[in-house]
């Protein structure tokens, strides 16, 4: 009986083929990682402003009610980089858990003190380092009255972003951002990928992935 079977050169050339195939696909799992990362901060941002436009934190009995305004931090240990989501309701330097937002993909609290993913109450989305390879987080222009603002961004309840709320936060809006370029965001990555800049919008706080202006 005549059996069929693939000749060693056939064999040869599938395997050329699959090589290809995989070596044009490494730059689009790069791509897609970082685009990831994007996704992931750029939801954070929207969820936290949609939290201030729910949250009216005015308060005319307090002269530093804007230290309460709902925020993203950014901070670092240890050269890992994670985010936390919170309202600092006591006005102190920290964000604590109670203070802090929920994920709405996992329910856990989007909150740490360090890079260390070990808490199992903790959203593990928010540490960039050990979920993205990001390495150095800057925030530019961003400028607002008081100043430029520190490692977060805040919202008003209408969805205006604010800088240096933390230390600078009164009741004066001096904390509101007035930059033209409102406030960009750059993550650079550990493998030497393109930096990803996030823009957010004075006045509106629009957010999004600079080049992908509907992101």
């Amino acid at each position: 009986m005549k059996r069929n079977a693939f000749t060693m050169l056939e064999l040869v050339m599938a395997i050329v083929v699959i090589g290809i195939l995989a070596a044009l696909a490494m730059p689009r799992i790069e791509r897609d990682l970082r685009q990831d990362a994007g996704d992931n901060i750029l939801s954070a941002i929207r969820q936290t402003q949609h939290l201030a436009l729910n949250d009216n934190k005015t308060n005319p009995n307090s002269l530093t009610w804007q230290q309460t305004l709902w925020q993203i931090r950014f901070s670092n240990g240890g050269g890992e980089w994670w985010y936390t989501i919170g309202a600092n309701n006591d006005q102190s330097n920290n964000l604590d858990q109670a203070e802090s937002a929920f994920s709405i993909s996992t329910g856990k609290f989007l909150h740490s003190t360090d890079a260390s993913p070990a808490d199992p109450n903790e959203s593990k989305e928010i540490f960039l380092t050990a979920m993205y390879g990001i390495n150095g987080v800057a925030i530019n222009d961003c400028t607002t009255p008081n100043g430029t603002a520190a490692m977060h961004i805040a919202f008003d309840y209408l969805g205006r972003p604010h800088g240096g709320v933390t230390q600078g936060g009164g009741n004066d809006f001096g904390t509101l951002v007035t930059d033209a370029n409102g406030c960009t965001l750059t993550f650079t990555f550990a493998d030497g990928s393109p930096n990803l800049n996030i823009r957010i919008e004075r006045e509106t706080g629009y957010a999004f992935i600079v080049g992908q202006p509907n992101s």
